[in-house]
């Protein structure tokens, strides 16, 4: 349990739990892996004991404690031996550390979480409605939900057992180490993220071409089948002067950012937040998003950038970038 450390401040043991399909780190192409990791580096700079438990793979500040990362295609026979494997790491863990909380951050926390012990938290990164009904009602004594974003909190609500929900903890980003990172713009506009259908990265490429200026896509997709089919069937075939990067670290990232002209963030699901939208306002570059969950939350309309509904709009605000300064 929680032991005093210098000055008296109690020193935690936190048991983080990511995905486990995804590796952490800073670099990562996923917004939940990123967003472990800086807790992971914050729980250790400030004397707590940061334990995460991920895949093979990640790079974390604290220990880690890794499973066998998944090679190939993420199927219903690969989701169960990955859950076991992660499921004995969790007891091996339990078992050996006096753990304060297990902190979870996969859409799949439900099927591996541990037996009554100490407090659960899951934070949930993607749409309350993507998860299933079991896992925002748990049965688990001190079992806690906890959304981040306004928005996705209203909509958390409407769904989940109320006695479990806690106030939402909205997400950020280091705004300082990006804003310190200043290059000429540049006429090419930028989207960077997972590469999914629900990501509309097709969209921004359309609006890209009917505005006249070239989009480079940073990202890439998870090996499920329907994001691969999608990055073939709608993301290549639409990219002409556009550039398929690949994902990109976070040094590259400040510097795409901070010389892009525009931030396309074309989202077709209710976005719980938008790390990307606060690292490009960070940096000073307009944002030019769909007004998709959060969204509205992070992009102020015609003055951090424009919330638009559509291709033609997107294109349209892609050529009245220069006005937001």
């Amino acid at each position: 349990m929680a032991r005093a450390g210098a000055g008296g401040v109690r020193r935690l043991t936190v048991l983080s739990v990511a995905y486990p399909f995804a590796p952490v780190s800073v670099d990562a192409v996923g917004g939940a892996e990123q967003v472990l990791a800086s807790l992971d580096a914050a729980l250790t700079r400030a004397g707590h004991r940061s334990i995460v438990l991920a895949c093979a793979g990640s790079s974390v500040t604290g220990e880690l404690v890794a499973i066998p990362a998944v090679r190939g295609v993420i199927d219903t026979e690969a989701r169960a031996r990955v859950h076991a494997a992660l499921r004995a790491a969790m007891a091996r863990v339990l078992a050996s550390r006096a753990v304060d909380l297990v902190h979870l951050h996969g859409i799949d926390f439900a099927d591996y979480l541990p037996p009554p012990g100490p407090p659960a938290l899951a934070t949930l990164h993607l749409p309350p409605e993507w998860y299933p009904q079991a896992a925002l009602r748990p049965r688990r004594p001190g079992t806690f939900l906890h959304a981040v974003s306004v928005a996705q909190d209203r909509a958390l609500r409407v769904l989940a057992d109320p006695d479990v929900v806690l106030d939402p903890v909205p997400n950020g980003v280091d705004v300082a180490g990006l804003g310190a990172a200043r290059h000429a713009r540049r006429r090419f506009a930028l989207t960077l993220g997972r590469l999914c259908p629900e990501k509309g990265q097709h969209i921004a490429l359309d609006a890209a071409r009917r505005a006249g200026v070239k989009l480079l896509v940073a990202g890439a997709a998870f090996p499920y089948p329907a994001h691969q089919d999608y990055v073939e069937r709608e993301i290549r075939p639409r990219l002409g002067a556009g550039r398929l990067l690949g994902p990109v670290g976070l040094a590259r990232k400040r510097r795409l950012l901070s010389a892009a002209r525009c931030l396309l963030v074309p989202s077709l699901a209710p976005e719980t937040s938008s790390l990307v939208a606060m690292e490009a306002a960070a940096c000073g570059t307009p944002v030019i998003a769909f007004p998709a969950g959060a969204l509205p939350e992070i992009v102020e309309d015609g003055v951090t950038g424009f919330l638009v509904r559509d291709t033609d709009g997107m294109a349209e605000a892609i050529a009245r970038a220069d006005a937001i300064d």
